[in-house]
């Protein structure tokens, strides 16, 4: 059997109330396009020291590790293009081959 959850829902159309702020059952977290960015996850991640400059030089008042952070996604979000380039590609020349 499995366990029953104790957490109350959150009716995201009720008002909120002090109450609800004073016990600590709201927790605000920053909204982009109108949904909830996850939170980050703290790790432990040694680099170059010119990188590390680099980056700061970069950020200015915006927070290195943050720039960081996007730069990161960045290059996931180019590998995942460029992948998805690759296997066209290779569709468009088994399908010329069998024609």
């Amino acid at each position: 059997m499995k366990k029953k959850s104790t957490t109350p829902t959150f009716d995201e159309d009720a008002p909120i109330s002090q109450a609800d702020i004073d016990t600590g059952r709201l927790v605000l977290r920053k909204r982009v396009a109108g949904r909830a960015v996850p939170p980050k996850k703290r790790v432990t991640l040694y680099l170059d020291a010119a990188l590390v400059e680099h980056f700061k030089d970069m950020a200015g008042d915006r927070g290195y590790q943050t720039l960081i952070n996007e730069t990161l996604k960045s290059s996931l979000r180019n590998t995942d293009i460029a992948e998805t380039l690759r296997q066209v590609i290779r569709e468009e020349f088994k399908s010329r081959k069998a024609a």
